[in-house]
């Protein structure tokens, strides 16, 4: 394995930020929304929450950037939104707005930049950010989040913060299922135990099962292990690690990176400390792998992360300080990337000839197609066929070699 680098950026930088969204589809990492605090420099007009129609996308192969201007029905300015990739659109549910949560869904086309309101069937869940997500089988399925009271019935628990006026606001731990086909809403009836009320805790899937890891209940940034059958929608209860364990935490994230492990990173602990660490979970053995040789010096907190087909994880933004205290908060606009897994044989190929571009890129013509393509993203020129004499000479340069 390898450890954290900084990848190579373009001109062309999104702006700082953290409680936005991402999704990667293909090479392709789609980022929206998020929040920066306000700067005094830049005077009263310095948006708290980021543009709304702003979308950055960011090519993984070629490490640069590219701001898109979407259309259509756009989901209000927010942080701590729910983003899913299913059939090419992202979705976006739910997240916190000019003093308020929303429990709204919206999808954007990923082909068109367009984005749409969905209106389903049921009863929605009600009103809240900082949730988790997994996506299985044409289901968008939700956990979690803090946000207000429910004003209509919902299986689970709801846990006032006693903090915030009257109680009107909590953590909750409903399990709610939007079917993308029959545009419904509903409630699973479940079995097993069933975690407490959480928020800012991270999902993810493999296969049938939907793994949760940590968060926030009352004043407790937790550390279990929760895996819940989507077929059956059976709950593990709290999973029983053996060894070492990360520490609690919420606002982290937790990335699939093979067909049996999980990358988590970063987050905020009890005590407001910012963490850097990374660690693998195995599924089959729930064994925790600590990566004691990364970086300690990015603490990310509130960031996404996406994994590609490669098994590198791409970490975007985030804050790196604690964002509670009244000082201001520095927020990320950097990529880290983590190459948790051995690059493919073609991966290997692909960079060596992309780093010696001027010896092999005149033969790459007669690569297949797709992986011509690749190869004149990343190198911003069109492949075309070498001459025969080129070919021949080019034979001739390497005969003993």
């Amino acid at each position: 394995m390898e450890g954290a680098m900084a990848a190579e950026q373009a001109p062309c930088l999104p702006r700082e930020r953290s409680g936005h969204v991402a999704v990667m589809w293909g090479t392709r990492m789609f980022v929206w929304g998020g929040y920066v605090d306000e700067d005094p420099q830049e005077g009263a007009d310095w948006d708290r929450y980021l543009p709304t129609e702003e979308l950055w996308i960011y090519d993984t192969e070629t490490q640069t950037w590219t701001k898109e201007m979407t259309s259509g029905q756009y989901p209000p300015a927010m942080s701590g939104s729910c983003s899913a990739l299913l059939g090419g659109f992202m979705y976006i549910f739910g997240g916190h707005y000019d003093m308020a949560n929303s429990n709204k869904l919206f999808r954007l086309n990923l082909r068109t930049l367009e984005w749409q309101g969905v209106e389903g069937k049921g009863i929605p869940p009600s009103q809240r950010d900082k949730l988790g997500c997994w996506v299985y089988e044409r289901k968008l399925i939700y956990f979690g989040g803090y946000g207000f009271r429910p004003q209509s019935p919902l299986k689970g628990q709801f846990e006032p913060d006693e903090a915030v006026g009257l109680g009107l606001r909590g953590w909750n731990n409903h399990l709610c299922v939007f079917d993308t086909v029959a545009e419904e809403w509903y409630q699973p009836e479940t079995t097993g135990e069933v975690p407490v009320p959480r928020a800012a805790h991270a999902c993810a899937r493999i296969d049938n099962r939907g793994y949760l890891f940590g968060g926030r209940y009352l004043e407790t940034r937790m550390n279990d292990l929760h895996c819940i059958n989507l077929d059956t929608w059976e709950w593990s209860g709290r999973i029983t690690v053996p060894g070492g364990l990360p520490l609690g935490r919420s606002w982290h994230s937790l990335t699939p990176i093979s067909t049996n492990q999980l990358f988590l990173y970063g987050g905020f602990t009890t005590i407001c400390q910012p963490l850097s660490d990374g660690w693998v979970l195995d599924t089959n053995t729930h064994e925790w792998m600590n990566l004691d040789y990364l970086a300690t010096d990015k603490p990310r907190l509130w960031h996404t992360g996406c994994s590609t087909m490669e098994g590198e994880v791409f970490v975007f933004g985030g804050c790196s300080t604690n964002l509670l205290e009244p000082m201001p908060t520095v927020h990320c606009n950097d990529i880290l990337v983590f190459s948790v897994m051995p690059r493919s044989l073609q991966r290997i190929c692909l960079d060596t000839i992309v780093h010696h571009k001027d010896v092999l890129a005149p033969l790459c013509s007669m690569l297949p197609r797709e992986l011509r393509q690749r190869l004149e993203r990343r190198l911003g020129i069109p492949l075309t066929n070498p001459a025969p004499e080129q070919v021949q000479h080019r034979k001739c340069e390497g005969v003993g070699a």
